[in-house]
């Protein structure tokens, strides 16, 4: 097989732009053989608008396989279409590069209105709800269905209506007869329920310490006060009290199990001493009524306002344990920025834009839109050039300052781009910049273009208070081929999230040459 049998061609080699060419590929080959056509962007610069399937014509026992694509370009120029490699078998053909001439659309201007340009406009930039709004509306929200939880408790207990001591002491009375404990021999629960029944009646209705004091302790305090005519108690009551209590001491901490007679005799007996002890109480006088009922709402008010302590505690708890914890993961710096707010880690976390400016354009990476704005040029560039465009976001005293400027010049004008670059230290010192210290080194763009990165400290004074504020800078440069661009971006010394913009707008840039 010779490399006759793979060719090329083009339906024609003049076009306008957007218009699209016919490129097919003939290979004659064996039936046997594999071959493989070129696929991807090989075709560059123009670009494949459409790929159809190979068509295959069987010719004396061969096969002459016919794949065609569709390509085109959207600006105009000459353009060679480059070799492309057909692989038969594990052989590489290549097929010849054709020149291509793409011609600009004429438009008849007696004809077609013309307008001005218009002013650029301000995008006001697309609402978005901070970071830090979230995690403060989670520990708020955290918060309150702490203190919700809590208040809810509290008013369910509250509205459970307390019992008088006596219907309390026969609810629990009753509460006993329905265990059944007897039939089950727990003895031990039996006498425990049974001795908390008249201690607490004892606690609440005649001594505030009926539920902690010892057998031997309540059954002194009782003697004492029915010697002091406070109790009307007899000698028999007081008697079965204490072997009552004495006997729900030993089936509790001795294990002492008493015949299932003699502990329903104590429940006998049990009722009866409430009774006695219910009816040994004189009846309080109207003053300690009311007494009694003003203590009930001095308690019922400092139980309320103990309730709403508790739900802010616990609701400042939440918070600072939050706070704590994201200051231990994310570190105090992060926290601070991210719910203080700072305003480039907002412009760094922002939607980024990317737009092209200028005459030669260039394509740069942003946080926000650059609006157009003015500098003064030295007379002898503005002699040279035909026209000139900045673009600017923040100011020189803000903490980040970004200009791009791009000029066009007259012909084949040779500039000496060197001269703009040392005029730099000149124009930012006419910005009020002091103590610049000045580096520089070659810098290529993503799309290959060559230039010159100026890079260092200065420091901006305040007009208004005079203060001295360090700054970085970084300053990109390219002329070639009747233009020259220059990007400048200033930030604040100590701003990271600053110096992490600058990197990424000065790594997107691209200069789009007016002949490419």
């Amino acid at each position: 097989m010779n490399a006759q049998e793979v060719s090329a061609t083009v339906d024609s080699t003049t076009i306008k732009i957007g218009e699209q060419i016919k490129y097919k590929i003939e290979v004659n080959t064996s039936a046997e053989d594999l071959v493989v056509f070129p696929e991807g962007n090989t075709f560059s610069p123009l670009e494949v608008v459409e790929s159809p399937e190979v068509d295959t014509v069987r010719e004396n026992g061969n096969y002459r396989l016919l794949k065609e694509y569709f390509l085109t370009q959207f600006d105009s120029g000459k353009y060679i279409i480059p070799r492309q490699e057909v692989i038969i078998k594990s052989t590489s053909f290549f097929t010849d590069s054709i020149p291509v001439q793409v011609n600009d659309v004429l438009v008849d201007t007696t004809k077609q209105k013309l307008y001005p340009i218009k002013p650029s406009v301000e995008v006001p930039p697309r609402f978005s709800i901070p970071e830090w709004i979230w995690w403060l509306l989670g520990i708020f929200l955290l918060a309150g269905l702490v203190a919700f939880l809590v208040i809810r408790k509290k008013k369910k207990d509250a509205k459970e209506p307390e019992l008088p001591p006596y219907e309390e002491a026969m609810a629990e009375l009753e509460k006993l007869d329905k265990a059944h404990y007897l039939e089950r021999r727990e003895i031990k629960e039996y006498y425990s329920q049974l001795s908390f029944a008249v201690r607490k009646y004892l606690d609440r209705k005649i001594y505030d310490h009926g539920l902690e004091r010892t057998t031997g302790e309540l059954i002194m305090y009782l003697e004492d006060q029915k010697k002091q005519g406070k109790l009307k108690l007899t000698d028999e009551t007081i008697r079965d009290f204490e072997r009552i209590l004495k006997r729900a001491d030993l089936a509790k901490f001795a294990r002492s199990k008493p015949d299932i007679i003699t502990a329903k005799e104590d429940r006998s007996k049990t009722q009866h001493v409430i009774d006695d002890l219910r009816a040994s109480v004189p009846e309080p006088t109207e003053e300690e009524l009311l007494q009694d009922e003003a203590f009930r709402e001095e308690q019922l008010r400092k139980r309320k306002k103990r309730r709403i302590i508790l739900g802010v505690a616990a609701g400042i708890a939440v918070i600072i344990i939050g706070i704590t914890a994201l200051i231990a993961t994310k570190g105090y710096t992060y926290v601070k920025d991210t719910y203080l707010g700072h305003p480039t880690k907002e412009l760094l976390e922002g939607e980024w834009i990317r737009s092209e400016y200028g005459n030669p354009s260039v394509a740069v990476t942003t946080p926000e839109v650059l609006v157009r704005g003015e500098i003064d040029m030295p007379r002898d560039v503005e002699q040279m050039m035909v026209g000139s465009e900045t673009f600017i976001y923040g100011s020189f005293l803000s903490n980040f300052y970004v200009t791009l400027n791009t000029i066009k010049f007259q012909g084949e004008v040779k500039f000496d781009a060197q001269k703009a670059i040392d005029g730099i230290y000149a124009n930012l010192e006419a910005q009020g910049a002091r103590n610049i210290i000045m580096k520089q080194e070659d810098f290529t763009t993503v799309n290959g273009t060559e230039g010159v990165k100026i890079f260092g400290t200065l420091e901006a004074q305040n007009p208004v208070t005079g203060e001295s504020i360090p700054n970085e800078y970084e300053i990109l440069n390219f002329a070639e081929r009747g233009g020259f661009e220059q990007i400048m971006v200033i930030y604040n010394e100590n701003d990271e999230y600053a110096r992490e913009i600058t990197q990424r707008i000065i790594n997107s840039v691209e200069i789009k040459n007016i002949n490419e």
